[in-house]
């Protein structure tokens, strides 16, 4: 059955204005549960100097999106992803959001794929109709600083039919890949780039990725491969085929005790998005001079170590969320040099997002699940 975009006067920025165009698109109104994303008909993006806009031909779904709608990034949630959503944890938290108070109402959708349709004022007209990847991670101020800012989480991002950024951030990508296969990129791929960039991650050394068929795990096991590491991965027992298929040397199944199957000491590099109980493991796993790269922690933030692990094995702690210079351009040139492929897990209508994140939160699949807009006319 067809979904009807609702056009329910809501008294908010995206309210149609009588006379300018519309799009439809997916807004987020608050903290909470599937009911808080609202299929709406709304007011189009108007450019400034410096801006594109893009139609929107796909756009992935990512932990981030959930996170931030149930506000688990505020220090008052201490579960799981999944826990936390079960339990209904939205507590309108001022601190549930990336860097600051979430800007809602807003539109999500940290990926995108799209084309541009229009420039801002004196913008650079012969890039329109070029295909191109959005740079979610942004600097505030440049690379001189790590201060940042997200597409889809501190302001509008990719789950409608448009959608405008900066021109700098639009990387036009020449390849023969779907629009669906580039939208599992940007966040999921950028986020793994960026671990194995700063983690500096090099040939022969011994690195093991937790969660390792989810979007951001299997990028990082083709990133790690990539660079001529050797990779053990962790994974359920029904993807170690798949998981060996994109490049890990060895799987490890998610139920076995890993400490006590490979012992301490065995690792140069721990690539864990996942921390939660199992992260004092992890730093027994690691060699002397180990580092510990993480951009997540889906298991549960909350976790405990012995310091004497840590001190006494001179180990590195490298957090990463804002994205390095080097580590979009670099994905661009993978893509069209054919260095890594897609894994696209399974596709829906934009209109279908709940049941998506839904879905997506039962783990059973390998690498990434991508939303398509509706077709539009212009």
């Amino acid at each position: 059955m067809e979904t009807k975009w609702d056009t329910t006067p809501k008294n908010d920025r995206f309210e149609p204005i009588s006379g300018e165009k519309t799009m439809k698109a997916v807004v987020t109104a608050g903290n909470g549960g599937y009911e808080k994303l609202e299929c709406r008909e709304v007011r189009m993006p108007s450019l400034e100097s410096g801006e594109v806009l893009l139609q929107v031909l796909a756009a992935g779904v990512n932990n981030t999106e959930i996170n931030t709608r149930i506000g688990w990034y505020s220090s008052s949630i201490t579960t799981s992803t999944e826990s936390a959503t079960e339990k209904q944890l939205a507590l309108s938290n001022t601190d549930g959001g990336w860097n600051e108070a979430t800007p809602f109402p807003f539109i999500q959708g940290t990926d995108c794929c799209g084309r541009i349709v229009a420039v801002g004022p004196g913008g650079d007209e012969s890039s329109i109709g070029a295909r191109v990847l959005v740079r979610a991670c942004m600097r505030r101020f440049d690379f001189e600083s790590m201060e940042n800012i997200w597409m889809g989480s501190d302001f509008d991002g990719a789950f409608a039919q448009y959608v405008k950024v900066p021109a700098s951030e639009a990387f036009i990508v020449n390849c023969d890949w779907s629009d669906a296969e580039l939208g599992t990129i940007p966040c999921a791929y950028g986020t793994a780039e960026n671990m194995v960039h700063r983690g500096n991650v090099s040939k022969d050394e011994h690195i093991l990725v937790t969660g390792a068929s989810g979007g951001v795990g299997s990028a990082v096991v083709q990133l790690a491969k990539r660079r001529g590491a050797i990779v053990t991965a962790i994974a359920s027992a029904s993807k170690v085929e798949q998981v060996l298929a994109i490049g890990a040397d060895l799987v490890v199944r998610r139920d076995e005790n890993i400490l006590s199957k490979l012992g301490e000491k065995c690792f140069d590099i721990i690539i864990d998005n996942v921390a939660g109980p199992s992260f004092g493991d992890m730093i027994k796993l690691l060699k002397r001079n180990g580092r510990y790269v993480s951009s997540g922690a889906i298991g549960g933030p909350i976790v405990t170590f012995d310091m004497r692990d840590f001190y006494l094995k001179d180990l590195r702690l490298i957090g990463c969320t804002a994205w390095d210079a080097p580590v979009f351009p670099n994905l661009i040139s993978y893509i069209e040099k054919g260095e890594i492929k897609p894994l696209v897990a399974k596709i829906f209508p934009l209109e279908q997002i709940a049941d998506a994140q839904r879905e997506f939160l039962e783990k059973k699949f390998v690498g990434n699940f991508v939303l398509i807009p509706p077709s539009t006319d212009e």
